[in-house]
């Protein structure tokens, strides 16, 4: 390997510093730390619209400037990747300008609220990756190494022909009415509410562990609560978020369920949703096939449980996820010491630095993403009109499984 003198720099503008931002930011610090990367990393600036709050959290996640407007990373020299972290209505203006001045772009998901406008913005990766310009978008749960572990079984026949798939995302942070408005439940900002901030993760994940992209819908949903409070001064305040009693309407799903059809005509169900009592961040996909079956569950992300049909034996074993030659776990830690849930973001990283040196496309592409957005638009569709079966048109891009990057 090159000394990291020979090693081209590349510098990072990141657009956001909340909770994401946070998780981000610790991703560029450290990928560079545990993993051999082809290019050397500067967090070169952090942007945000509130100067001392950016300033502060530049301060806190080891950032090197500051902008409050977002538009000034496209004409810096010391930026060469955008990382967006930011509400969904923004993802597309922001993509699409960074991509068109020659940034490579990693987009947190889901790509953004509405299908044209993720159309729009794989259009503007297609163009880039001509002139060698990179895009990829953050679903993060295909770096966790289970999930990863779970692909490449999957794709070496593991569960044989596929017959079920069940995936559920589990949240409670909004069961107590009282709590606050936020962009999360705006609409405008967010697309959506529980399907798109944690049901675009399943579907993502879904469709690149097995392969096999969802082709028809049926869904319902529903917002149980329908008005909240607003957050104390100096908080957020959107645009439903007044009306003259201290309220603000929720124009969001709080959950979703959805029966879905695979191309290869397996059957699937789906859950979403941010009332579910006791669940703070739960993830979980089972596939059941003619060979056997596969469960990968967050709450336990170093693990996944495996039935082998074909074996003589009484139920699922355990993988422990830790051993050295399971995906991306020979940088860390000795076999048994297990992973976090910020460890995703760092393989992220890697990956995407790899693909940009490489000059190969890091999957999920736009183009992946523009696939998950189209199954939220005919999950949404369906729910609006009473539970219709929704066909998923024009999904055409495969997911990737295994262990391509």
């Amino acid at each position: 390997m090159a000394s990291s003198r020979a090693q081209p720099v590349l510098g990072v503008g990141m657009i956001g510093y909340a909770f994401m931002g946070a998780a981000h930011s610790q991703a560029w610090r450290t990928a560079p730390r545990f993993f051999d990367l082809p290019v050397r990393l500067r967090m070169s600036v952090l942007a945000g619209r509130d100067e001392a709050r950016v300033r502060g959290a530049a301060d806190k996640y080891g950032w090197d400037d500051v902008e409050i407007d977002w538009t000034r990373l496209l004409a810096r020299d010391d930026v060469d990747i955008i990382d967006i972290c930011t509400p969904g209505d923004t993802h597309a203006p922001m993509a699409i300008a960074a991509l068109q001045a020659g940034k490579h772009v990693l987009c947190e998901k889901p790509l953004a609220n509405s299908v044209a406008e993720a159309e729009a913005m794989a259009e503007a990766a297609r163009q880039a990756a001509a002139r060698g310009v990179r895009a990829m978008c953050g679903f993060t749960y295909r770096r966790v190494p289970a999930a990863r572990l779970m692909a490449g079984l999957v794709a070496g026949g593991a569960v044989g022909t596929l017959r079920h798939v069940r995936a559920s995302y589990l949240q409670d942070w909004l069961v107590d009415p009282a709590a606050p408005m936020s962009w999360r439940l705006e609409k405008d900002r967010a697309g959506s509410g529980a399907l798109g901030d944690i049901g675009a993760h399943a579907i993502d994940l879904a469709q690149y562990v097995t392969g096999d992209l969802i082709t028809g819908v049926s869904a319902l949903s529903s917002t149980f609560v329908a008005r909240r409070p607003l957050p104390a001064a100096g908080g957020f305040l959107g645009t439903n978020a007044a009306d003259g009693a201290g309220y603000g309407e929720v124009t969001v799903d709080d959950a979703t369920v959805f029966l879905a059809r695979t191309a290869s005509g397996a059957l699937a169900t789906f859950e979403a949703s941010r009332f579910a009592t006791g669940h703070k961040n739960g993830l979980r996909l089972e596939l059941n096939g003619s060979f056997g079956s596969i469960v990968f569950d967050l709450d336990r992300m170093n693990e996944l449980l495996v039935y082998d049909a074909r074996q003589d034996n009484a139920g699922f074993r355990t993988i422990l996820v830790t051993e050295p030659s399971h995906p991306y776990i020979a940088a860390w830690w000795p076999p048994g010491h297990t992973l976090g849930y910020e460890h995703a973001f760092t393989h992220q990283v890697r990956d995407f630095t790899e693909g940009i040196a490489t000059g190969e496309d890091v999957h999920p592409t736009f183009d992946d993403a523009l696939g998950v957005q189209r199954v939220l638009a005919a999950v949404g569709q369906s729910a609006s009109e009473g539970a219709r079966w929704v066909d998923v048109t024009g999904v055409t891009t495969p997911a990737k499984t295994g262990g391509t990057r």
